[in-house]
């Protein structure tokens, strides 16, 4: 696949050039891996076209190169290998970028669980939280913290190898909810460092 991308001069490698050009069928290559887009992939080759695409994936890519970025993408931060969509497939869809824009931060800033939901729960001794949190609710806690470790200041804005998670103040296995006001933006040292220790132990 590589050496018929190399010899397409700039052009994606579609079914179509690959059929003509590959020495193997492109049905095996597709069988094999699952999908034309997934061996794509596998190959380090950028996706033509995408079918198909949730809008929860693409709020999910955008939510990933914000934190990275430490700041709203722009149209053109997508055209690198970071982005998993072009800015293309996000006009498609919404009409313009700034539409997209818009839809994502709709999404982010809709509500999760309410408290009167988390109280009601805590009347009769459940949860009414998963424990993982959502895409829009990790986001909400990385924008609140500034996309930077609360513990040391690591920010994937500054330093690529910089891995953030979200962290419960009140850990899960001690009741904690998760909820915006029980979780914080850690990087995976500090967080891996705290264990199950609370927030005061830690």
């Amino acid at each position: 696949m590589r050496r018929v991308a190399n010899e397409g001069r700039g052009e994606h490698l579609t079914w179509a050039l690959y059929l003509r050009h590959g020495r193997y069928g492109a049905e095996t290559v597709r069988k094999r891996l699952g999908s034309w887009n997934a061996a794509l992939e596998q190959a380090g080759l950028q996706v033509g076209k995408r079918w198909r695409v949730p809008d929860a994936a693409l709020f999910e890519n955008l939510a990933d190169l914000w934190v990275r970025l430490g700041r709203q993408p722009r149209r053109q931060d997508l055209s690198g290998s970071s982005s998993r969509f072009s800015s293309s497939l996000y006009e498609q869809r919404f009409g313009t970028w700034r539409r997209a824009l818009e839809a994502f931060v709709a999404f982010a800033n809709a509500s999760d669980v309410s408290a009167a939901q988390v109280e009601k729960a805590g009347k009769v001794h459940r949860r009414s939280t998963p424990r993982q949190p959502s895409l829009r609710l990790r986001f909400k806690v990385m924008r609140r913290d500034r996309f930077r470790c609360l513990q040391c200041g690591a920010s994937p804005a500054k330093d690529a190898s910089v891995d953030l998670h979200v962290d419960h103040v009140v850990p899960w296995s001690r009741g904690g909810e998760t909820i915006l006001d029980n979780l914080r933006t850690l990087c995976a040292n500090c967080n891996f460092g705290k264990g199950h220790l609370g927030e005061h132990e830690a």
